[in-house]
């Protein structure tokens, strides 16, 4: 786990319904119980305050980061996602982008890669279908000096054909059963008794199931094979996720506390 990735999702985590701030002490000492040394803590906590994630801020305890309005809106989405909170209900319409051609390759790539977490597919270098319109689209093309038309439409034909041709199902159903595999693994070696040892299990099991939303759009459930490994591997998450809260969480008010 590097230290950028490790304060993304602390501050998700559970910065963000604390103030969605925390002094700089308590941010080394929290990574420090991830195995990140505080240099490498500072340069991540730097290197977020240049890219808009993070910015400086005077709290009692001392100087301190903050979350921006762009980071904000980036980690309510990501949490959404995460604890699946949105309903998973589909009206069976797709929405489509035709997207303008963009000759930079750099920016089609970074382009591709922000569609990607959004939730979108590639039909062709420029049509990109999601089963659901994404609330960080203006952000990602006004980034990218991008410009869009957009389509609310049906497809005749076999859907879940559309969906196989769209994403890699078979590569993410294998990724969720290796999820499962390694994460009992961390739970049987680490069993996160102590409320420090309880934080960093629990920060591990979030950060590797944090990388699914670079690879699973959310397809509705009516979209998804039968027996879907997602699923199992999405209720194991919840399950070992709240059992080791209360005391990670003791574990983060300690540390913003200076205790």
């Amino acid at each position: 786990m590097n230290a950028r990735s490790a304060l993304f999702d602390l501050y998700g985590d559970h910065l963000r319904t604390r103030g969605r701030s925390a002094p700089i002490a308590s941010l080394v000492r929290l990574l420090a119980a991830l195995d990140i040394a505080a240099p490498a803590a500072r340069t991540a906590v730097s290197r977020m305050v240049r890219q808009g994630w993070l910015s400086p801020v005077r709290l009692p305890q001392g100087r301190g980061y903050a979350l921006t309005t762009k980071a904000v809106r980036r980690l309510d989405e990501a949490g959404r996602r995460i604890y699946r909170d949105a309903p998973d209900t589909w009206d069976g319409r797709w929405h489509l982008l035709v997207i303008q051609h963009i000759p930079d390759r750099a920016r089609r790539d970074r382009l591709r890669a922000g569609l990607g977490y959004l939730g979108y597919a590639a039909l062709d270098d420029t049509t990109w279908i999601s089963p659901r319109a994404s609330a960080e689209l203006e952000p990602l093309f006004a980034t990218e000096g991008v410009r869009a038309e957009r389509f609310a439409a049906g497809y005749d034909g076999d859907v879940r054909g559309l969906v196989a041709r769209a994403w890699d199902l078979d590569g993410l159903a294998r990724a969720y059963e290796r999820w499962i595999d390694e994460a009992a693994e961390l739970l049987a070696t680490r069993p996160g008794e102590g409320d420090e040892e309880a934080f960093a299990v629990r920060s591990r099991l979030v950060h590797e199931w944090r990388k699914f939303l670079f690879r699973d759009p959310g397809l509705p459930a009516t979209l998804l094979p039968d027996d879907w490994p997602g699923t199992r591997a999405a209720r194991f998450f919840d399950e070992e996720a709240a059992r080791l809260l209360p005391a990670a969480s003791r574990f983060v008010d300690r540390c913003l506390d200076g205790r």
